[in-house]
């Protein structure tokens, strides 16, 4: 497995991570077995990189990524996030970047996890209420408790990192970024490389859509986030499925699948770059891992440009309530 550095401190992972969310919930149901036996594939194959947070299953994916990787921490770098918070009926609420709630959060999460320390620790989203100096400052409070070993920041703007990243150093950028999500290449990836700062996109496979499986609004369980989300609704769902065969045909040229190529432009785009595919199943598992062997010379980059502009995609890559919460 080809390891890559986020950011200056030292913190070396795999070329890809993997992301844990779907595990406990937003794409259909719940499946422990497989998703057990994933994670334990995904250690084979040599991941070291997993992601989480509180607030995915409310703490059920921690525990359950806690309980899976047990015996194995020191084969792992740890990824969880703070900043969500959610009632009784597991409703998510809202936003609390204060310094008591990131405290709170933190100590939930090392319970959930099981461990004594989160090798990175992301700022979900940032509360419009709460200076990101206040956010950041009380985080980099867990780094000097020994609780947390590096900062992260999720979908914020360049101007936000900056700010953050002056307070103290932030390690890591988790942001959407994919073939049909690009917006993050104008400010924020500049500014990440200003100032040293890795990057790992989350949602390379543009939700699952570009690896060519989805081929009608109706493959969606009654209860995957996707069926409120505007880009694979009704006439933007079919001229984005036009996009893929883009993608295929590409792919074909390639010698490889769809999933594999959308990855690997992900992984050209420069080695501070981690993407965090997420899958429970080991089959969707074994071929984001293929994505590695595929490499991407200046013609094929270019060839993507032509075909597959930024602007290409159509419908918002989130649902309205989501989309107030980034660029922050």
């Amino acid at each position: 497995m080809e390891n890559r550095q986020l950011g200056t401190g030292g913190l070396a992972v795999s070329a890809i991570g993997l992301g844990c969310m779907g595990i406990s919930q937003a794409y259909g149901r719940r499946d422990d077995s497989e998703s057990l036996a994933t994670i334990n594939r995904a250690l084979d194959l040599g991941i070291t990189f997993f992601d989480t947070a509180d607030v995915y299953g409310a703490g059920h994916n921690e525990e359950f990524v806690g309980r899976a990787l047990a015996g194995r921490r020191q084969q792992i770098v740890l990824a969880s996030k703070c900043g969500f918070i959610w009632d009784e009926n597991d409703k998510t609420q809202g936003l609390d970047g204060s310094p008591r709630h990131i405290a709170e959060a933190c100590e939930a999460s090392l319970r959930r996890l099981g461990v004594e320390v989160i090798d990175l620790y992301y700022l979900h989203r940032v509360d419009p209420q709460v200076p990101i100096e206040e956010s950041i400052g009380a985080m980099s409070q867990l780094v000097a408790q020994g609780k947390v070993r590096f900062l992260g920041l999720s979908e914020v703007t360049a101007q936000t990192l900056r700010r953050a990243h002056a307070v103290h150093p932030i390690t890591a950028l988790q942001s959407e970024y994919s073939l049909w999500t690009r917006e993050v290449e104008a400010e924020v990836l500049p500014a990440c490389r200003e100032l040293g700062i890795g990057f790992v996109p989350y949602s390379p496979l543009g939700r699952g859509f570009l690896t060519g499986q989805i081929k009608s609004p109706s493959d969606f369980a009654e209860d995957d986030m996707r069926r409120r989300i505007p880009r694979f609704q009704g006439e933007n769902f079919q001229k984005n499925i036009e996009l893929v065969r883009r993608v295929e045909q590409l792919a074909a040229a390639k010698d490889c699948t769809p999933a594999e190529f959308a990855l690997a432009w992900v992984l050209a785009q420069g080695e501070d770059v981690v993407p965090i595919p997420g899958t429970k199943r080991r089959k969707y598992l074994e071929e984001n891992i293929g994505a590695l062997t595929v490499r991407l010379n200046a013609d094929d980059l270019q060839k993507v440009a032509e075909i597959l502009p930024p602007d290409a995609v159509a419908g918002a890559r989130q649902t309205e309530k989501m989309l107030r919460m980034v660029n922050r």
